[in-house]
């Protein structure tokens, strides 16, 4: 897999998640077997880029490479000025968000608002292209609802604005993230472009992703909430597309130092008082499913403290040692994924 010159270890990407794809998340990705980590998105508002959010998500230090920026915004010339300031802030690839469907970004014909107006979206890709010397991709939907499916038109506006990749869920923005996403939508476009395809949308466990893969034809497939709490999905995925064989479950052990490293990062990276509150999401998506988490989730909410969260999160993994070498599962893994 390669954008512009950057050549990819393999075929698999984390997906941009707004307050997830952080740079200690990106960073634990790409070293559980992620080819590449796109960040969450960042404002083309000028007015916004001397905030501490927009500063942080700025931060690259110390990140493998690619750094991939993702940008988001409607107003061709801010794009471009957006894609030139990520840049000059060490941004090596920048992805133009037109996937989002939440309503405050739409709202503003922004994400996958900008699906209704090809016209606009040869405008900003266009411009952010011809702003940078970087390569520039793309992240879309299948269109704006099912009576419009146009992410086969707009994937050629985009081979012809230079886009070097394109990125597509499996969805419209009228769906969100509800039924299930499909795929023949990704495999048209595939056979519609010779850009490489990312295939994205309710990849969760190395079978769906070979399949996927296999009925679209994409070049990669991109993984977003299957990794929250699971990062070593990336080295599962990879070890079975290569084999064909699944590995074992991680040992306790191995994700008990994953976690409390992670949980180091999160506090290092945005100070104790929010790094705390940020990692009460991921120590959820860690524990969810094993045994008994339940309790244990509901309790960590209440702390007040990192020295607190941590000595709750030793506690739990020595107990949970106790249920074996590896993790344990109080149901399936697949339906935790």
């Amino acid at each position: 897999m390669q954008i512009g010159p950057h050549i990819l270890k393999n075929n698999l990407i984390v997906a941009p998640m707004a307050g997830v794809t952080d740079r200690p998340f990106r960073q634990l990705c790409k070293s559980m077997g992620a080819g590449m980590a796109v960040s969450e998105m960042v404002s083309s508002n000028s007015l916004l880029w001397g905030s501490e959010k927009t500063r942080r998500r700025a931060n690259h230090e110390g990140e493998v490479d690619p750094i991939s920026v993702q940008i988001a915004g409607a107003d061709p010339v801010m794009m471009a000025e957006a894609a030139r300031y990520n840049v000059a802030h060490g941004a090596q690839i920048i992805d133009i968000n037109m996937g989002c469907p939440a309503k405050k970004i739409c709202n503003v014909m922004a994400g996958s608002a900008l699906l209704t107006d090809e016209a606009l979206v040869g405008k900003i890709l266009d411009a952010v292209v011809g702003a940078v010397s970087v390569p520039v991709t793309l992240k879309i939907r299948t269109g704006w609802d099912t009576q419009h499916k146009n992410a086969v038109s707009v994937a050629r506006i985009a081979e012809r604005a230079g886009v070097q990749a394109l990125a597509i869920h499996g969805r419209t923005r009228a769906c969100a993230y509800m039924g299930h996403a499909e795929y023949d939508t990704i495999a048209a476009v595939k056979a519609a472009v010779n850009i490489p395809v990312i295939a994205n949308g309710d990849i969760a466990t190395p079978e769906k992703a070979r399949q996927v893969l296999e009925h679209t034809g994409a070049d990669a497939v991109m993984i977003g909430r299957a990794a929250q709490g699971r990062p070593w999905i990336f080295r599962e995925i990879s070890h079975y597309l290569a084999t064909g064989n699944h590995l074992p479950l991680p040992e306790v052990t191995e994700i008990h130092r994953v976690l409390t490293n992670h949980l180091h990062e999160l506090y290092n990276f945005y100070g104790e008082y929010s790094g705390l509150r940020v990692a009460r999401k991921h120590i959820s998506w860690y524990t969810k499913g094993l045994m008994g988490s339940a309790t244990f989730r509901h309790a960590m909410n209440q702390l007040q403290t990192a020295d607190q969260q941590m000595s709750a999160v030793n506690e739990f993994f020595n107990e949970l040692a106790g249920y074996g070498r590896r993790l344990t599962y109080d149901e399936p893994e697949e339906l935790v994924a």
